[in-house]
């Protein structure tokens, strides 16, 4: 019996302590992940860029010449010209348009003298009616010691000068709004072509492209033939003419795997690698997380999340497209 339960004590110990090991052993594995480092591989970019989207110039220039680009890679200062485009388009256009207005101004002193014509020949009919009525009106009263058929007569004629002067006078009036509708019509056709010129005079400045940004130009592509964009090219609206990085302020995009997605948080601490310089460590903090999940490429299944890291300090050494390595701190 003794015997049993000495069997029975050593089983439990043996147990126990099997058991104890485990619970260490998951409690190190725990650790050792926790503790685990996330690196990633990166890319260096600017975190201020500009692009120069060709845009459509008033209503009808989409398409337009390049005549000065800068060189690619070429260094430049907030407020340098970088693109120039080919202002002969509208520069025609405000030669044609200027010619129109200046047919258009003869037509409207034109139409004001004939108008100021018209109105003094139907001020002189309305004078010469009201004097016609005036008369007819007298003979009608001086007739009444007259024959049944003069008065007759003289009533006649009278009442035609009535109907005539009348005549007259809703005639200079709708001869008056007549003439008003039509000096509208050409004061409204003379100040479109004066707004089109001075619209078009208004695009001249905006055909040379400046950066507002100081940083280095980098010329676009051709989408007909793959290039970069060279002097002669026609670029049509909506193409991406160049950017301008800011290279002042660089920050490193990467990707981190959907299962340490929960360890990243927005001012997190990083440290970045150059390939060319893995013995140089630049601060970084986390600013951009992003909120949707994607495969890491074609080839791949694994997802993961985009993440932008801003370096903390400006440095020289850092330039655009370089390759580094993201160490994020726990």
């Amino acid at each position: 019996m003794r015997n049993m339960l000495k069997t029975l004590l050593f089983a439990c110990l043996v147990i126990v302590a099997v058991s104890c090991n485990k619970i260490k052993s998951d409690d190190s594995a725990q650790n050792a992940n926790s503790g685990r480092k996330i690196i990633e591989t990166g890319e260096l970019a600017a975190i201020d860029t500009r692009s120069f989207v060709m845009p459509r110039f008033g209503n009808y220039w989409y398409q337009m010449k390049i005549i000065g680009i800068l060189k690619h890679g070429s260094i430049v200062k907030a407020g340098d010209s970088i693109i120039q485009l080919d202002p002969s388009q509208i520069k025609k256009y405000i030669i044609e348009r200027e010619s129109d207005l200046a047919t258009q101004m003869a037509v409207l002193e034109k139409l004001r003298v004939n108008h100021e014509n018209k109105r003094q020949e139907l001020e002189s009919k309305l004078k010469t009616e009201n004097a016609s009525f005036d008369l007819k009106k007298l003979e009608l009263e001086s007739s009444r010691f007259e024959s049944d058929r003069i008065r007759k007569i003289k009533e006649l004629e009278f009442q035609q000068s009535k109907i005539e002067l009348a005549k007259a006078k809703r005639l200079a009036v709708l001869s008056k709004k007549i003439d008003l509708n039509e000096m509208k019509v050409e004061q409204i056709k003379t100040k479109r072509l004066q707004d089109e010129i001075k619209a078009s005079y208004a695009l001249l400045p905006l055909l040379t492209i400046r950066t507002p940004i100081s940083g280095i130009f980098q010329v676009g592509i051709n989408q007909r033939t793959g290039d970069l964009i060279k002097i002669g090219d026609e670029i049509y609206y909506g193409n991406n003419m160049g950017n301008v990085p800011d290279l002042t302020w660089m920050k490193a995009t990467t990707t981190v795997s959907e299962n340490d997605f929960l360890k990243i948080q927005i001012g997190q601490d990083v440290i970045v690698r150059l390939d060319a310089l893995p013995k140089v460590k630049f601060k970084a903090q986390v600013y951009y997380i992003g909120k949707l999940c994607r495969l890491k490429n074609d080839k791949s299944r694994q997802k993961v999340f985009d993440v932008d890291v801003k370096i903390l300090k400006p440095d020289s050494r850092l330039k655009l497209g370089m390759t580094v390595s993201c160490e994020f701190k726990q």
